[in-house]
């Protein structure tokens, strides 16, 4: 029999540090450093079951003759983290990587439409520059997600193979966006806003919840401005947000995302009449109706 040498409170301790280890591993790494923390899980949860902990032995450590002050009372607060931590630390984590796959895409997406924009118009300069960007974003992105997948993309098996024909499609185009034909450049581009689609309707993203977090970076912007009391800055912010929730508009007229426009138009008149002191409550309701339409959207 296994002689014991962890307290009641060091077990629960254990029990915790198992239940951080596990959920950060499963949602938020891959490769090497997920199969560590799991490792970590592992055996803090296995020591904390036994109640016995090798290294305890090895230097001489033992716990369980050991008593704290309020035993119980710190005990139950324990199980309430525990649990805590693996109901809502799940949900969090999985609603948090899938938002984080969310916006890097926006980022690669976002340079992926300028330029696809640009080469259409036949503008040379701003082609150059937008597909630069395209090409080193995609890159970051591909990288990114080569061996870590969010839980939200995890059983895409096809992910990585379309990807890498995005990344061809974009490739093919480089002789003709930098010195060639625009107009080639842009017929090659355009088929990877179905090969996108494609990868978002198959993990079931909705198209709605890519615009509204699409808005939101742009949205932080004229709220940051508004609790600031800067009239100023909301009315320069308010401009790169109204384009991204016409965007949205377009998707989908809801009774939410009307909220949302109707927020939006609130506190840009709120700043062009100076109504300062007014403004940081504007900014809360914008983002409360911004929270709102974006989980009902998911």
């Amino acid at each position: 029999m296994i002689k014991k040498n962890e307290n009641q409170i060091d077990r629960l301790v254990r029990t915790l540090a198992a239940a951080i280890f596990v959920i950060a591993g499963y949602y938020w790494f891959g490769g090497l450093s997920q199969m560590l923390l799991y490792v970590f899980g592992a055996v803090s949860l296995v020591t904390a079951a036994v109640g016995f902990c090798p290294l305890y032995e090895a230097f001489g450590i033992d716990t369980s003759s050991k008593t704290v002050s309020r035993e119980g009372s710190v005990s139950w607060i324990l199980v309430v983290l525990i649990l805590l931590v693996s109901v809502a630390g799940s949900y969090a984590s999985s609603f948090f990587t899938k938002k984080m796959f969310i916006e890097d895409f926006n980022l690669v997406n976002g340079t992926y439409k300028q330029t696809l924009y640009n080469t259409g118009q036949g503008k040379r300069a701003e082609s150059i520059e937008n597909y630069e960007a395209l090409v080193s974003k995609l890159a970051w992105f591909q990288g990114r997600y080569s061996s870590y997948k969010p839980v939200a993309i995890r059983g895409d098996k096809e992910f990585d193979s379309d990807i890498k024909k995005i990344v061809a499609a974009v490739d093919a185009a480089d002789s003709d966006v930098r010195g060639g034909d625009l107009g080639s450049a842009h017929v090659q581009l355009e088929p990877i806003r179905s090969m996108f689609q494609t990868v978002l309707k198959r993990n079931d993203f909705s198209m709605l919840g890519m615009a509204l977090s699409d808005f939101h970076d742009a949205m932080e912007v004229v709220v940051d401005a508004a609790s600031k009391k800067d009239s100023g800055g909301v009315i320069l912010s308010l401009v790169e947000a109204d384009i991204r929730l016409k965007a949205a508009e377009e998707i989908a007229d809801t009774k939410d995302i009307r909220d949302i426009r109707e927020k939006l138009d609130q506190l840009a008149s709120a700043a062009r009449e100076e109504k300062t002191d007014a403004l940081p409550q504007y900014g809360s309701d914008l983002k409360s109706s911004f929270v709102r339409a974006y989980l009902k959207s998911e």
